[in-house]
């Protein structure tokens, strides 16, 4: 009987333990994001994966949360070469597991945005369809970007979706699982497909 009085004891602690552990480390990466980002606004929270790239350049909302393995990346220098990168996302968004975004240029992503799992966007590629990007190898080549990527306000986008570089996506979209957005789409449009096309008008 004292076994299991004891077992429950340490049950209970450890859960106790465990939610301080969660509160530390939240307030922690808050702190060091208020300290670091371009902007990192209130109720924020990262979570305890991450993995940042110059976060000077990177501003963040009010209510913002994402789970584990979440990558922000703005590169300002690869190859001896320089770039103004600005990532900046809207107040009360909400990234599942395993968002991927990286920026040599600019990407905007509007309020309320919702993302699923597995989502990479990025505003760039590893050069250029030139003979001469090809004759390197894929790691060595210059970054070069398209355009810009803007997601308006209060897009839902589904698991998978890979989004590229030069594509705006309006405001109330829907985007579907294992997308790939390689063109831009108007407000109130349901996307979906390899390369993504439009559903459903809202």
């Amino acid at each position: 009987m004292n076994f299991i009085k004891n077992y429950i004891i340490q049950f209970i602690f450890s859960i106790i333990n465990s939610s301080a552990y969660k509160r530390y480390a939240r307030d922690k990466y808050r702190e060091w994001a208020k300290a670091n980002f371009k902007a990192f606004g209130e109720r924020s929270i990262l979570p305890e994966q991450h993995f940042i790239i110059n976060p000077k350049y990177i501003s963040v909302g009010k209510n913002f949360s994402a789970l584990f393995n979440l990558r922000l990346e703005a590169w300002d220098n690869f190859q001896e070469e320089r770039f103004s990168p600005q990532i900046i996302i809207g107040d009360n968004v909400i990234f599942n597991s395993d968002v991927h975004i990286g920026a040599i240029n600019k990407i905007t992503i509007g309020n309320n945005v919702l993302m699923a799992s597995r989502i990479y966007i990025s505003d760039h590629s590893h050069g250029n369809t030139t003979s001469l990007d090809l004759e390197k190898a894929p790691a060595e080549r210059n970054l070069y970007s398209k355009g810009e990527i803007a997601i308006g306000d209060n897009v839902w986008i589904g698991e998978g979706v890979c989004i590229l570089p030069g594509v705006s996506i309006g405001k109330n979209c829907i985007i579907g699982a294992n997308s790939v957005v390689n063109k831009s789409f108007p407000d109130n449009t349901v996307i979906a497909g390899a390369p993504a096309r439009v559903i459903k008008t809202l």
